[in-house]
């Protein structure tokens, strides 16, 4: 079996928490030169970006130096180069840190912000948000939450140590806890725990539930209801993390959560930059044991979910 080669470390700095582009040239092809070869890779680059790179001497080895638009292929050799994003729309709500140590930083996350670089939502991110103000490069998310979920997210500040990190969220030792404002349904007895299989397909936005063995389980339960909007507090407590689990399980019982553009029907797209009548769904609480220092950790957000704290100010938004 043959040994996976190590990367060697980043040549170039980080951009505004953002890490540079690492590609490995294949170890099999046909191109001439480096830049043959990136050319026919980054398509998507637009007509004369990979050359103006080059001629930029933004394409760099891992000493650091730039790499020659007539440099020779060679299987194996690993480039850097920065990204031209394209401009993203900042989030105008504030990251606030709950707690921070030599090992960890839980944050509390604003809705609309997402956890990590995906798709076009690339430096407008908790991720490189944290990096830059905490000057802290090598900062990496241990697990993650929806764009349009708020709440609580753990990083580590070691890469060496995430795995460990990562490990509580795979084997299920770390107690999550949710809030959701939804419609209060009388008819619905709760509390129950539902169970079903989520499938999550690449490139379809909505999840859905199929036959089969489940793999999603939620407790669902109901702390708070109120009579003159018809609106209850509810209480999520995940066992699993499939994509989409809570506002699925939410809407399978026919009480979407407020704000939800996906369930029970897919919405058109909001215009970029419209903040209105964020999804009414907060990770409220995370607890579990360090598993580096053996302490008891005990999280509690700070955020309050606007259609039950400002129900007027929310559906007006």
């Amino acid at each position: 079996m043959r040994r996976r080669t190590q990367p060697p470390p980043a040549p170039l700095p980080q951009r505004r928490g953002v890490d540079p582009v690492r590609v490995r040239l294949p170890l099999e092809g046909a191109w001439g030169t480096v830049r043959e070869h990136l050319v026919a890779r980054l398509t998507g680059a637009g007509p004369g970006a990979v050359e103006a790179m080059f001629h930029a001497g933004a394409v760099v080895g891992a000493d650091g130096l730039p790499v020659a638009p007539d440099a020779p292929y060679r299987p194996g050799m690993f480039v850097w180069f920065h990204r031209e994003l394209p401009p993203e729309v900042p989030v105008p709500f504030p990251v606030e840190v709950v707690y921070r140590d030599e090992h960890i930083v839980i944050a509390d996350k604003p809705h609309f912000l997402a956890t990590t670089p995906r798709g076009s939502h690339v430096s407008e991110t908790l991720l490189a948000r944290l990096r830059h103000d905490l000057g802290l490069p090598e900062l990496g998310a241990a697990h993650r939450l929806d764009r349009l979920t708020a709440g609580l997210v753990l990083f580590t500040v070691r890469p060496g140590e995430r795995g460990a990190y990562q490990g509580l969220f795979r084997d299920r030792r770390v107690h999550k806890e949710y809030e959701a404002i939804a419609r209060h349904d009388p008819a619905l007895e709760l509390p129950r725990t539902v169970r079903s299989r989520i499938l999550k397909e690449r490139g379809v936005l909505a999840a859905r539930e199929v036959a089969g063995e489940p793999n999603a389980v939620t407790r669902v339960e109901i702390t708070e209801r109120r009579q003159r909007d018809g609106l209850a507090r509810y209480r999520l407590l995940p066992a699993t993390g499939q994509t989409h689990q809570l506002r699925v399980h939410l809407n399978s019982l026919g009480v979407p959560i407020l704000g939800d553009p996906l369930y029970p029907e897919v919405a058109p797209a909001p215009a970029p930059g419209d903040f209105r009548r964020p999804l009414q769904l907060l990770a409220r609480r995370l607890e579990f044991t360090d598993p580096l220092t053996g302490a008891r950790h005990s999280f509690v957000s700070g955020r309050t979910l606007q259609a039950w704290t400002s129900p007027e100010e929310w559906a007006g938004a």
